[in-house]
């Protein structure tokens, strides 16, 4: 795995940093790479801004913080305000489709949605939306092999809440490869709209 600088974004009580650890242990741990997380977050418990960055490399990472995200995950409007324009040109943008309304983003950068708070509670807990998003990011980005990332979850969540987070891993993983599947056809339907 190249060296990619990642930024995971949202309000507390989504799993923003989990994402982000587990993501660095499936990097790090399961794949023999290397991975550095920083995190920041406001006061409250529940609500407030939350980002965590993570660079992951095959080689040791030598400076520890993000400058210009390959990668984002924005899982709220507030987040996708503040640090949408630092994504990288050509840059990888994965939202929640419910809670994101993308604009004013250049067009060369590829954006994802997936309504992972949904799919959270047609599982039964709204909590497990990160496994939900840390699915969809490992089928959307092919950066990191799907079995490490499923051992990562595994090993990061509580045990009475493993199968339930599994079962949120595979729904995301799921629904990104059926996005994946359906791109180009959605790109040369866009083209065809354009030329006409």
């Amino acid at each position: 795995m190249r060296l990619t600088e990642i930024r995971v974004a949202g309000f507390g009580g989504q799993g923003v940093i989990l994402s982000a650890v587990v993501l660095g242990k499936a990097a790090s741990i399961y794949e023999n790479g290397f991975a550095t997380m920083t995190q920041n977050f406001g006061p409250e418990a529940r609500g407030g801004a939350c980002s965590a960055q993570l660079v992951i490399s095959d080689e040791p990472v030598l400076y520890p913080y993000v400058t210009h995200p390959d990668i984002m995950v924005i899982m709220s409007q507030e987040a996708y305000n503040r640090f949408a324009g630092e994504l990288k040109h050509g840059g990888l943008l994965i939202v929640e489709e419910d809670l994101v309304r993308v604009s004013n983003l250049n067009r060369d950068k590829k954006v994802y949605s997936i309504p992972a708070t949904r799919f959270a509670e047609e599982l039964g807990k709204r909590m497990v939306l990160n496994s939900v998003m840390v699915g969809f990011f490992t089928a959307i980005t092919k950066l990191l092999g799907a079995d490490s990332v499923r051992k990562a979850v595994a090993d990061s969540v509580p045990a009475a809440f493993r199968e339930l987070n599994l079962k949120a891993f595979e729904k995301g993983f799921d629904y990104g490869n059926t996005t994946l599947a359906g791109t180009p056809a959605r790109a040369e339907l866009e083209e065809l709209v354009t030329e006409e």
